[in-house]
């Protein structure tokens, strides 16, 4: 037996270990299972090329727990190691095997996991003792036994061990015992083993009989060696590729809507398959789907810095030995590689939406409703996407006909285009709320886009700042005559002093809210018109709407919602009102006051007073705030009543 200290330069590497280079005690099984499968796929390559002669026979990766003893083991049978193979490997902290092992095989080797070979230290975050039994493929190799408890001193010494391979022994800590319960284990193997390219085997295969669970003799195989992502596109049918997805997502009921099979060996070696989900609102719910992988080991789900922001909200894998980990394979580290991937995976998914708009614009736009949103994402925040996605980015109208902006343009020029030159797209967010304005769009031939998403404000305003003279205008946002002018602004006969007055006295009986404001307007839209309608001006709504999604724009939604009460000065019960403003009654009331008060002064105050006594006025404004979905509560009541009343 001899004994020694491990090569380190400070005392102090256990405690750096156990807190700073694995902030997450549950990798340690990660590490120990990915150095199992390394000596398992050395063991093959050695075998390939004829130094390993005969059968290999059983290379299952074993996991075993021992409750009575305490102990987690990881047990394989690939290479194993000699006494001297564990003094460089294991007693030279950060001396990693695999490397070297590549480095000597790299035009013959199957995929080696290990980088830095520190990886088996993570075994004493949860350990108070750690053991390797081990025997190398070597003829004539004693078996090595070495202990460690934690600290640079180990023990090592030749044992006897019956078959090819090396197992390691967790002596669990007392503070850990969680690692001993097989829940949390198989737990822990399926979400970083699941797809290891050599089976994993822990406990039994279970099945409920007779009402209990029984224990079969088949052994509980945790991974699929051969992932749907490391296959050739050529051999796997749309069946293999939803049965995989359902693999990565178990819970998840729905159907992918299409795929991308990811396969690039230069500059860069990447696989993987992305898959388009139906993605109807909350961009967040949907993020962290994708899983990265290295050499099939599973890394992390929050792949932010590979892929742009946008993908996120995309599901599936990627799988690259040349993304570059931190030492302890946790989380990415940003360099040139990283651009490179980046920028491909955004190519390749571009060019699979346009190739599938190309084959087929109505199977397209069948799906465009479940992929708006991620188009959308991507358009606002990569202009490489942009430039490609705006030939396959469709608007829809409320009669569900999907075109893309170009042919939308064309397709309403004639009709949509003002007197300034300006082609004016309307839309609406509500067809229901804002059906009278729709109907009286229609009746002047005009077309209306439903825009409900969550971005399409953002892309309206995308689109309005790439192209000139164009501009999207909610249908309530004015009058139609106002929205898409095509002549001066119509004019009536009414004086300065009636318009006033019927302004003052609409006024006055607008209801009082918070974060809520009424702007009153006398102004000719139509005979056949409301005679009062609410208006909301595009551009104050659209910041406060965009202003929930940006950053920077919290400014825009303190501010309150501000509404334009449009007394529509064409329609005969306004212009009945307003009659009464040329009345017997109102030039008396100004010859009483000439001298005290201007003629202007006195026949505002009349007409408001006149207004005020007609129950017809508050019954309009209600009608308008009715017609806007405003009316609620005591005002609704007291419309309702008042209706009654008038009838």
């Amino acid at each position: 037996m001899s004994k020694g200290n491990i090569g380190v330069t400070s005392d102090n590497i256990f405690p750096v270990i156990k807190k700073f280079l694995y902030s997450d005690h549950e990798i340690f099984l990660r590490e120990l299972i990915s150095n199992a499968v390394d000596a398992t796929q050395k063991l093959k390559t050695l075998s390939s090329v004829g130094e390993v002669k005969g059968d290999l026979g059983d290379l299952r990766v074993r996991v075993i727990i021992n409750k009575e003893k305490k102990t987690l083991t990881v047990s394989d049978h690939g290479i194993g190691m000699t006494a001297e193979e564990v003094d460089k490997y294991i007693n030279q902290i950060a001396f990693s095997g695999a490397e070297e092992f590549v480095n000597k095989y790299k035009d013959r080797t199957e995929a080696i996991i290990g980088h830095f070979g520190l990886g088996f230290y993570s075994a004493f975050m949860v350990s108070k003792k750690v053991e390797i039994f081990s025997l190398s493929y070597q003829e004539d190799a004693k078996a090595v036994h070495w202990s460690c408890e934690g600290d640079p001193e180990y023990t090592m010494e030749e044992t006897i061990k019956a078959e090819r391979g090396t197992d390691v022994v967790l002596h669990i800590d007392d503070e850990f015992s969680q690692y001993l319960e097989d829940a949390t284990i198989e737990g822990l193997l399926r979400k970083y083993c699941k797809f290891l390219p050599v089976e994993i085997a822990f406990g039994k295969k279970k099945e409920w009989k007779d009402g209990k669970e029984v224990e079969l003799d088949e052994e509980n195989i945790i991974n699929d060696i051969n992932p749907a992502w490391t296959r050739k596109p050529a051999d796997l049918t749309d069946e293999d590729y939803d049965k995989f997805y359902h693999e990565l997502y178990p819970t998840q009921m729905e159907e992918p809507l299409f795929h991308i099979h990811l396969n690039v060996d230069y500059p860069f070696n990447l696989t993987g398959i992305l898959y388009f989900p139906k993605i109807k609102s909350n961009l967040d719910v949907h993020r962290n789907k994708i899983q990265l992988y290295c050499n099939q080991v599973y890394v992390t789900d929050e792949v932010e810095n590979i892929v742009p922001e946008y993908l996120t909200l995309l599901h599936g894998v990627i799988d690259s030995p040349d993304i570059p980990l931190n030492v302890s394979r946790s989380y990415l580290q940003s360099d040139n590689n990283v651009k490179k991937i980046s920028g491909y995976i955004t190519k390749k998914v571009a060019d699979k939406l346009a190739e599938l708009y190309k084959a087929d614009k109505e199977e397209f736009a069948k799906k465009w409703d479940d992929i708006k949103m991620f188009i959308q994402f991507g358009m606002l925040t990569d202009e490489k996407f942009y430039e490609k996605a705006k030939d396959f980015a469709l608007l829809k109208n409320l009669d569900g006909k999907y075109a893309t902006l170009e042919e939308y343009k064309e397709q309403v020029k004639e009709a949509q285009t003002d007197k300034d030159g300006n082609l004016v797209l309307l839309y609406t967010n509500d067809p229901d709320a804002h059906y009278t304005f729709i109907e009286r769009a229609k009746a002047k031939g005009y077309d209306v886009l439903l825009m409900d998403g969550e971005l399409d404000v953002h892309t309206m305003s995308q689109a309005e700042q790439k192209n000139e003279k164009l501009r999207f205008v909610r249908i309530d946002s004015d009058t139609i005559e106002n929205l898409i002018r095509k002549d001066e602004n119509a004019k009536d006969d009414y004086s300065d002093e009636q318009r006033e007055g019927l302004r003052k006295a609409f006024e006055a009986f607008i209801p009082k809210a918070e974060k809520l404001n009424y702007y009153v307007t006398c102004e000719p839209a139509a005979a056949d018109a409301l005679p009062v309608f609410l208006t909301q001006n595009e551009f104050m709504r659209r910041m406060k709407e965009m202003s929930a999604h940006q950053q920077g724009m919290s400014f825009y939604g303190q501010m309150p919602d501000q509404y334009n009460l449009v007394v529509n000065t064409a329609h005969p019960l306004i212009q009945e009102l307003a009659a009464k403003m040329t009345s017997e009654q109102v030039s008396e009331e100004v010859e009483k006051k000439e001298g005290e008060e201007t003629k202007k002064e006195t026949v505002i105050k009349t007409v408001y007073s006149l207004a005020n006594e007609d129950e017809r006025l508050k019954q309009l404004i209600d009608i308008a705030l009715l017609a806007s979905g405003q009316l609620k509560g005591e005002a609704l009541a007291k419309f309702v009543n008042r209706s009654v009343e008038l009838l």
